[in-house]
């Protein structure tokens, strides 16, 4: 578990770097707003959100991969009381708490003193990249302590947890891409996974159409669930990103981290 902070890094980089040259060279759409304001705002939030982590780790010293060790030292979750080959165990830690994240972000939806922080995310005008990583950080916060949650309740193996925020790292910066898919390969695609063209309809101004395709990975669980939604009703040449600020409020940082605490 050396090197896990080396692996994420490494694997976050080189991700965003290929695909953020891939929506330069193929956009699925034009920009509402210029890239540069945008982007130092969405970078910034970023940076925010891993200082938070960080500081998170001083107070809490056991994040999700920490968590998985200390479970296995104490004899704690489900994997960590029966006796499965390891394969199986990473795949299901993988598999289980792509669920649960599924899980919280529909929470996060339907409770509302949650969709306050997490319409951040959701005000952004513009769909890229950037966007994936666009959360407040007190959202952030409240994800860990829920992922270490799951994570003690599993007994998730480290390499499953270490493999799992991969994934899910790098499959919300590719479903979030501003890139153009073939549509023979997106039909593909998401019978498995979660594609552009199936997330953006959930960045849709429309409600009903927020209201649905919450996967970030694994596209099974909204049409588990019936949130699924095929595609957007003004098409995604047409639809409109965003929530109801249709300024430039969304792309300026100090606005984005109040946005939670500002009236109605």
């Amino acid at each position: 578990m050396e090197n896990e902070l080396l692996i994420r890094l490494g694997t976050f980089v080189g991700l965003f770097a290929v695909l953020a040259i891939v929506e330069a060279v193929m956009p699925r759409r034009k920009r509402a707003q210029p890239r540069q304001t945008r982007w130092t705002t969405n970078l910034s939030i970023i940076a925010i959100d891993t200082l938070t982590l960080r500081l998170m780790n001083i107070l809490v010293p056991l994040l999700a991969v920490g968590a998985a060790l200390d479970a296995a030292s104490l004899g704690w979750g489900l994997f960590n009381m029966v006796a499965l080959p390891v394969w199986i165990e990473v795949l299901a830690t993988i598999v289980i708490l792509d669920l649960a994240i599924w899980v919280q972000h529909l929470i996060f939806h339907k409770v509302p003193i949650l969709w306050r922080l997490h319409r951040v995310h959701h005000a952004d005008r513009d769909f890229d990249v950037t966007t994936a990583l666009r959360f407040h950080p007190i959202e952030i916060a409240a994800s860990m302590i829920i992922k270490i949650g799951a994570v003690y309740l599993l007994g998730a193996p480290a390499l499953g947890v270490i493999l799992f925020e991969v994934i899910l790292n790098g499959s919300a910066m590719f479903n979030h891409a501003n890139i153009r898919l073939p549509l023979g390969l997106d039909r593909v695609l998401r019978q498995i996974v979660v594609t552009p063209d199936m997330h953006r309809v959930h960045h849709s101004v429309h409600h009903d159409e927020t209201d649905s395709n919450y996967g970030f990975c694994l596209s099974i669980w909204d049409r588990i669930f019936g949130t699924y939604t095929d595609q957007p009703r003004d098409g995604h040449d047409d639809m409109t990103i965003g929530l109801e600020w249709q300024n430039d409020d969304p792309s300026k940082l100090g606005w984005s981290l109040m946005l939670p605490f500002q009236r109605k």
